[in-house]
């Protein structure tokens, strides 16, 4: 499968470079220097994933990335110039899939892109008997990447979805940062990184769970989340 890929870069050098390096990696990549018309070419274009530097010319990465997240339905990945927590945790807030601090070496930023593409559904792949677990008026489906409440859909992005399958999977059952830092993007828990909590933020907001007390996706403190197995009614 062909996949497509935008850059949005305004570092002419960086980009090419960047773009050389995964082209070589049999990835299809389009570059976009500009934030103020990024929004046009990824809504347009719909790439498979798209990598959105914060620092742009126009609009920057964040604004880009709130304003084409309800019509985009890909991956983006944020480049963060400074390995902050407030770059991360807003990039997040915005709706970003994952975010990783410059400078990047490209052998990382080629594994990160790969681990979010793995996520994604493959087009004319048989999906075969739908996984789907259902709790009181919620349901959730691997096979089909969609989750709903009281009939609703939940519109989800794709590391949302990740994260709350993996939460639902363990139904019951409490996962530490540690153990959803491994599970959804292949590192540990390093007692600083906010990305698992302001997700569980966002989750609890679409599933309509009260953020000062949770009774949906709990807070276990001291030991991580817990999805629950009733209150879904």
């Amino acid at each position: 499968m062909n996949t497509r890929i935008l850059l949005v870069e305004d570092d002419a050098r960086l980009a090419e470079l960047t773009a050389e390096y995964l082209t070589k990696n049999d990835l299809t990549v389009s570059i976009e220097p500009r934030g103020d018309t990024a929004e046009a070419r990824i809504l347009g274009e719909q790439p498979d994933l798209v990598i959105l530097d914060v620092m742009l010319p126009g609009k920057d990465g964040f604004e880009v990335c709130r304003a084409v997240r309800p019509q985009y339905r890909g991956v983006i990945l944020m480049l963060t110039a400074r390995d902050e927590d407030f770059d991360q945790i807003l990039g997040l807030e915005m709706g970003a899939d994952d975010y990783i601090a410059k400078p990047v070496q490209p052998r990382v930023l080629l594994a990160r892109i790969k681990a979010l593409l793995r996520r994604l559904p493959s087009p004319g792949e048989p999906a075969g008997e739908a996984e789907t677990m259902v709790f009181g008026q919620f349901r959730i489906s691997q096979a089909t990447r969609t989750a709903s409440l009281g009939g609703a859909s939940i519109d989800l992005t794709t590391a949302e979805f990740d994260l709350l399958w993996l939460l639902a999977s363990h139904a019951g059952n409490v996962l530490s940062r540690d153990d959803l830092l491994q599970e959804l993007r292949g590192i540990g828990f390093d007692g600083l990184d906010r990305s698992i909590d302001a997700r569980i933020s966002r989750l609890r907001k679409k599933l309509n769970d009260d953020p000062e007390n949770p009774t949906r996706i709990k807070t276990v403190r001291g030991k991580g989340y817990l999805f629950s197995k009733h209150d879904w009614n």
